[in-house]
């Protein structure tokens, strides 16, 4: 399943059709040897499933780490609790569609593989998130930079090529968590600090305090991505033994942050993004924390 508003692959052929409306006629008498899906609408895979399921030799179900149902047990693996599946009529919830839209595709039995990414970063990224951070180091120059203050703060990335790799191998069967290593926000921060050459302050801001100011964690508009509240420790440290288990492969970190920081370049890093903070934002938000925190002392 292809999302159409993206050009199809070089010798693949694009058939248009709103899921919405069930789409599928156009497909009537086609076989495939592997259906992909990374839809987030649980009716939309199950009319898939049910409309393709019979036609298909392999599914793969492209479903997520949101599915789960605790985010505070450390080292979490594919065992873990879900969460309670949508049911039509529901309000929209991500990982409750997520976890009704596997059971769909799990009642395609041996013939099914669901894979549960965590963040995945790349060229491209229409989420924003991991690249944010490239952008805000290369835009702000000798600069300083907004922060969430030092804690306990973890990132797991997976790069797109590597996801894309590990999807491209045929037969495999059964639920893998793919996501990368665990590195602290740190880590990470202090990565792309070195291959950007920002030598800037950091300026750390206080959780609660930037919550009053209307910051929202992990993505979205005026937010600092991959920032999350505090009692979410495991969610950015999930066990991906699984994924090794299987063949998965983990490119260098400093390789995936290269990658997305030359993409930004040619994007442009004051470019309106889908999550993060602009730099006029970023600044007055400085300034504010700045005089909160000298009045504070």
């Amino acid at each position: 399943m292809a999302r159409g508003g993206r050009p199809a692959p070089e010798a693949t052929l694009l058939v248009r059709g709103d899921r919405d409306e069930g789409g599928y006629d156009a497909l009537d008498g086609q076989h495939w040897d592997e259906v992909v899906d990374v839809s987030s609408r649980a009716r939309h895979v199950r009319e898939a499933v049910a409309a393709l399921g019979d036609r298909a030799a392999h599914w793969t179900y492209v479903s997520s780490m949101s599915v789960y149902d605790e985010d505070e047990t450390i080292g979490l693996d594919e065992t873990g609790r879900l969460l309670e599946p949508a049911q039509d009529g529901d309000e929209y919830d991500y990982g409750r569609e997520k976890v009704a839209a596997e059971l769909a595709v799990r009642t395609l039995g041996e013939r099914a593989f669901i894979v549960r990414p965590g963040l995945i970063a790349g060229p491209g990224d229409p989420s924003d998130r991991f690249g944010y951070w490239t952008a805000a180091a290369d835009r702000a120059g000798s600069g300083p930079i907004l922060v969430p203050e030092r804690g306990e703060r973890f990132v797991q990335v997976i790069d797109v090529d590597d996801l894309a790799a590990f999807l491209a191998v045929e037969g495999r069967r059964g639920i893998v968590n793919a996501n990368g290593d665990v590195h602290s926000f740190q880590d990470v921060l202090g990565r792309i600090r070195a291959l950007t050459g920002h030598a800037g302050a950091l300026v750390e801001a206080p959780d609660a305090w930037l919550e009053q100011q209307g910051v929202q964690h992990w993505m979205g508009e005026r937010s600092l991505p991959l920032w999350l509240p505090a009692g979410m420790p495991g969610f950015t440290r999930r066990s991906n033994d699984g994924y090794r288990a299987a063949g998965g492969v983990l490119r260098p970190l400093d390789e995936t942050i290269r990658r997305v920081r030359d993409d930004e370049l040619a994007r442009g890093v004051d470019r309106e993004r889908r999550s993060g903070l602009s730099r006029s934002e970023e600044l007055a938000l400085i300034d504010a924390w700045r005089t909160a925190g000298a009045d504070a002392r």
